[in-house]
């Protein structure tokens, strides 16, 4: 390190004075003080420091007989303050006199040449560790900082980097501090060398590595930059790998790191001694298991007659300590002793159970809860105070809060109670997100005029858990209000409660779609009654009333059907044609509806593993509408690699008409866009009419597969993921034929933003029909598939 010092002067004193060297450091005699009373104790020198806070620090008062234990005393306790770079007393007719030189403070902490991080993360790391603006200037703290940044960029690969540290004396006894950085290249790996392997060939080993030489992809994944904590990594992947695989004294001999003169390449040696390839001789359980053996044994993956595999008996003994803790025992200690026979090469595995004590949970304790309330989070927990501690409620707890959505991160630990041997609390952290998705938007156009759109969804609203949203679309021609609230906890024993209210027109411009008008009101109740921990179902009851107005031939042919179906009395029929006519038609239909739902995902908003099933059927047997309609919905998200997700979608609906009549319009299934086939025109599939609307259908089979691979070091709910969509929908009586099913390939990114889920994807249709409308790029906030 070059430490500079810009015109720093000391302050010369002209009196005599006791040095502390003399006092404290030399190891002859020093002069001795005449022992005196002291009549007064002045302080000079002080520039910044009150002198209040140097009397506070005085191991000596006025009335008091000084002499040289006490000087001696003195000067210590002043420079242990660290305010101080010289202490010095003087005796002057009974008036002890302290005389202080400050050591200066940092004005300014700078950085310059510095790319490869960030000023502030640099500025808050220094001052950590006590270098930053206001603090005491000690030259052993700066030349520690400087130490600590080298490090951090030797860390990232930049070997030939160096760092000057300029210290600049300015104005009332204060220094800026400037770390000149200059970076250099990044070194990067030449190569890696295995030496000692047998049994797997250098590509293999390579595979599992972190650490690489340089390839396409290494600008964003940086694996080929050496670092210590990299190769430690990739040491104890090496030995899992052969350990996994029967190895069992596997042992990593040497790693030898070199280094070109001109620091750009690293060269990296790993010498490994395989050992012998052992098979399970036997594997028993033996301690204080309270005559659960077999159940304990039940748990054990690694069987008599297996390879060894230190992650199979690893999981062994950690699924035998967690089912202890099920039963209170939280601390139970679960060893698995091996004895090698290594002429037979056979080891044979003693797992030896210690319980511990019973444990009870004291108090459960939430925190960082700053807007959701105690009691949306307390009903989530199937762990309860003053009972046996159980391991399983403890986690499922945990699983049922994140499950919520409310929040980015949910910790937990168990720490025993200090006061006792028996007890432990469980603290559960949490980091709030945000739970509200409000979008406002206007628009104008010729045909609409002036558009106004506004939705509000607060899944938390109050910090209750409650579901609310508010859906208002208001033009010349189209408008809507819909509210929806939602109770999770309608009762104390968990059933949920769902209303909906709506009410719809729509009104398109004479001459360009035809005329109609449409007016539809309604609402609905539902309740969810769970029957497990991943079981729930759903019984409802809906009101429903629509209105269609039509007039001779200018409306379109699917309206003037449906009002030849379901018209009231003041339709008027033109005899050469039944669809020719004026009228209007309004129905009501009052559909019941029930449910089924298993959910076993680990997450709501970014599941990487379990399933999500749905049942609904919904039957309208009162009422103008007639028709039941059956929807069939299975989700499945499993890891296939590292931090890779298959998630695959398959979804079925059918409807049909009762009493004669066809299946309602308002009522069919639509195709095509982000939640179905992307690629395509959202609910642009499917049978048009002869002015080329698109009619949807009455039965609708959709299937997608994706592979999700979140963004290392982002935010995990931000994914990038490639996808395979197949779909289409039916007209009532028509059959369901492969070769009319539309499929579709592309990629997209997804993300829980601030705002809401958002989904962004290119699709590219393989077998689109030239009457099928393509769109490409596709975009859509606040939802799923």
């Amino acid at each position: 390190m070059k430490l500079k010092f810009e015109n720093l002067t000391l302050p010369a004193y002209p009196r005599h004075l006791l040095a502390l060297a003399a006092l404290a450091m030399c190891s002859g005699q020093a002069a001795a003080i005449e022992p005196f009373v002291i009549k007064d104790i002045r302080v000079e020198g002080l520039q910044r420091t009150e002198a209040g806070t140097v009397f506070s620090y005085l191991p000596v008062r006025v009335g008091e007989t000084f002499n040289d234990a006490k000087s001696t005393a003195t000067i210590k306790a002043l420079f242990a303050t660290g305010f101080f770079k010289d202490v010095q007393v003087e005796v002057e007719d009974g008036v002890l006199i302290v005389l202080l030189d400050e050591r200066p403070t940092i004005s300014t902490v700078d950085f310059v040449g510095t790319k490869e991080f960030e000023k502030d993360a640099l500025l808050k790391a220094l001052k950590d560790i006590g270098v930053g603006e206001t603090r005491i200037f000690d030259k052993a703290t700066v030349d520690r900082a400087e130490q600590e940044l080298k490090k951090q960029y030797l860390s990232r690969g930049l070997y030939g980097m160096s760092i000057t540290t300029t210290i600049t004396p300015i104005e009332r006894n204060r220094v800026n501090v400037t770390f000149n950085v200059e970076e250099g290249d990044i070194a990067r790996i030449g190569s890696i060398n295995i030496i000692g392997n047998k049994a797997f060939s250098d590509g293999e080993l390579k595979e599992i590595l972190a650490l690489s030489t340089p390839t396409w992809f290494s600008w964003y994944t940086k694996a080929d930059q050496y670092s210590k904590q990299k190769l430690s990594g990739d040491l104890e992947s090496l030995r899992s790998f052969y350990q996994n695989r029967g190895y069992l004294e596997m042992q990593i001999a040497s790693t030898q790191i070199s280094i070109t003169p001109d620091k750009k390449q690293i060269y990296i040696t790993i010498n490994i001694d395989e050992g012998d390839k052992y098979t399970v001789s036997d594997i028993k359980i033996e301690g204080d298991t309270f005559g659960r053996e077999e159940e304990l044994a039940s748990l054990l993956l690694l069987k008599k007659g297996d390879l060894f595999n230190q992650a199979r008996l690893t999981d062994s003994t950690k699924r035998i300590s967690d089912r202890m803790g099920n039963f209170g025992y939280a601390f139970a200690n679960v060893n698995a002793n091996p004895m090698l026979d290594k002429e037979k090469k056979e080891v044979a595995f003693t797992v030896f159970v210690d319980p511990g004590k019973r444990v009870y949970v004291r108090r459960i304790n939430l925190a960082g809860n700053t807007r959701t309330r105690d009691e949306v989070i307390r009903r989530e927990f199937r762990q309860f105070e003053s009972s046996w501690y159980d391991g399983q409620k403890i986690k499922l707890s945990r699983d049922r809060v994140e499950f919520l959505g409310f929040f980015k991160e949910v910790t937990i630990d168990t720490p025993e109670v200090p006061t006792s041997t028996d007890q432990v609390d469980v603290n559960l952290t949490v980091t709030e997100r945000p739970t509200g998705n409000i979008m406002l938007g206007a628009g104008y156009s010729s045909a609409e005029r002036v558009t106004l759109t506004g939705s509000i969804q607060q899944t938390n609203a109050f910090g209750s858990g409650d579901t609310v949203g508010i859906d208002i679309n208001t033009s010349h021609y189209n408008r809507t209000i819909a509210l929806s609230h939602t109770d999770p906890y309608a009762t104390d024993d968990g059933i949920s409660r769902s209303i909906d209210l709506y009410v719809r027109t729509s009104l398109p411009p004479i001459g360009a779609y035809g005329y109609y008008r449409i007016q539809s009101s309604g609402g609905n109740l539902r309740y969810g009654v769970p029957f497990s921990e991943l079981d729930t179902v759903f019984f409802g009851v809906g009101l429903e009333r629509s209105k269609i107005d039509t007039y001779l031939g200018q409306s379109p042919y699917r309206y003037l059907k449906y009002v030849a179906d379901f018209g009231g009395k003041d339709i008027v029929k033109d005899t050469s044609d039944p669809l020719w006519g004026v009228g209007s038609a309004t129905n009501n239909s009052y559909p019941l509806s029930a449910a089924w739902q298993r959910d076993s995902r680990d997450n709501i908003l970014t599941p990487s593993i379990g399933r999500y099933q749905r049942i609904n059927v919904e039957v309208s047997a009162f009422g103008n509408f007639k028709y039941y309609r059956a929807i069939y919905k299975h989700e499945y998200y499993k890891p296939v690699y590292r931090s890779v997700i298959f998630a695959a979608n398959g979804e079925f609906d059918y409807g049909h008409g009762l009493g004669g009549k066809a299946y309602p319009l308002f009522k069919n299934f639509y195709a095509g866009g982000i939640g179905s086939v992307r690629g395509f025109e959202p609910s642009s599939l499917g049978t048009k009419d002869p002015i080329g609307d698109t009619l949807g259908g009455a039965k609708r089979l959709i299937g997608n597969l994706e592979l999700q691979v979140p963004f290392p070091g982002a935010d995990k709910s931000l994914r990038w993921f490639t996808f395979f969509d197949i779909g289409n929908v039916f007209d009532e009586g028509q059959k369901i034929r492969a070769q009319d099913l539309r499929t579709s390939v592309g990629m997209g990114i997804s993300w829980i933003s601030p705002m809401g889920p958002l989904k962004l994807s290119f699709g590219k249709p393989l077998n689109a029909k030239p009457e099928d409308r393509r769109q490409g790029f596709q975009f859509t906030m606040g939802t799923g598939f």
